[in-house]
């Protein structure tokens, strides 16, 4: 890390291909998948199927595209989705299941992303002409807003036993659920064996450079693989960017568990400096939200300072900050992170005196 390049803890979306990754991407077979005849594709979709337990699966340019087809796949216009407050799904897709599929959101705020199964008790409309039918149940795992989150396992259990007790459908944005798998210890089937579909991201902490998968049945799968089309998200010779996910799910998940340790050390750092408080204090994976206490200025102004010293940090607000650590910051990123941290707190808090 040069002085030239900054530590960019903004997102792990960051990462950048590894040499090994590219050289992998180089010699990928490829054909157009479109026509579903991409053997890289293929076997990337098979692998992700086998490691969540699922009859097949489909490859995404994104995971926003993956959950919307999802919820797409699961409703028809004037359905119900019930969703957490500030998962990525409501907040971060541009309300895309009203757009595209008119789907409305029925929101419930949890505690950092994570809700308790009786907060759900009682929301399932009554079948009456004039009610919305309420059909699916998502939940978010790691939790974004919710700083890296993991929903309990309990909970998830509970909550997707729910759904499917009273007839609505279970869907999982694993965006990060390598993460959880790594920082809890539960394997990856096990977390997706209580929904009926589950989208996981290559292009995060595992560093690939573009793509998401669904998996499900064999028939959620052939009606997403459609939908897909309408999207926009059919693609021809991908396999260039099937190769690099799999290099991925090979080599990179184990690793994750440097990045979580990076990010406690990060906290380490932060929650030693007047005016900035971990949000919330407890840090499961690789992310770290802290407020800023008025007196430093607002989170925007903060982060500019910071940045003005090499150090890029992601104002959510207002008030807070995000920090997310990936395989692309040096192993002495939370020291350099920290002592740059501590500079501008103190710089701030001298110049308010």
């Amino acid at each position: 890390m040069t002085a030239s390049q900054p530590l960019d803890y903004r997102s792990d979306t960051f990462t950048k291909p590894t040499a090994a990754m590219r050289a992998v991407m180089a010699e990928a077979e490829v054909g157009d998948d479109v026509f579903d005849e991409d053997p890289s594709i293929h076997r990337l979709q098979e692998h992700v199927a086998e490691l969540l337990g699922k009859e097949a699966a489909l490859f995404f340019p994104s995971g926003s595209m993956s959950n919307q087809v999802a919820i797409r796949v699961h409703c028809q216009p004037g359905d119900e989705m019930i969703c957490e407050a500030d998962c990525h799904i409501y907040n971060y897709e541009q309300a895309a299941f009203a757009q595209l599929s008119g789907v409305v959101a029925r929101t419930v705020q949890g505690d950092c992303g994570v809700l308790e199964p009786e907060q759900l008790h009682g929301l399932v409309r009554a079948d009456n002409d004039h009610l919305v039918r309420t059909r699916v149940v998502t939940l978010e795992n790691t939790h974004n807003r919710g700083a890296g989150r993991i929903q309990p396992y309990e909970n998830v259990e509970a909550i997707c036993q729910w759904a499917h007790d009273n007839g609505l459908i279970a869907h999982l944005d694993g965006a990060r659920l390598f993460n959880a798998v790594v920082a809890s210890g539960i394997d990856a089937k096990t977390w997706a064996d209580h929904f009926d579909t589950v989208s996981v991201c290559f292009s995060k902490g595992l560093g690939a450079p573009v793509g998401s998968a669904l998996a499900g049945s064999h028939e959620q799968i052939a009606s997403a693989r459609r939908h897909r089309k309408c999207f926009g998200g059919g693609m021809r010779q991908a396999g260039i960017l099937a190769a690099a996910a799999q290099f991925a799910l090979e080599n990179h998940i184990d690793r994750l568990a440097e990045d979580h340790e990076h990010a406690r050390q990060l906290a380490d750092h932060i929650e030693a400096i007047d005016g900035l408080t971990l949000t919330p204090p407890v840090i499961d994976t690789n992310m770290v939200i802290f407020q800023v206490d008025p007196r430093l200025g607002s989170a925007p102004d903060f982060a500019a300072q910071l940045e003005q010293r090499g150090l890029r940090m992601l104002a959510m607000g207002p008030t807070s900050i995000r920090a997310v650590t990936h395989l692309d910051l040096p192993a002495d990123g939370a020291t350099l992170a920290g002592e740059i941290l501590r500079e501008v707190a103190g710089a701030a808090v001298n110049s308010a005196v």
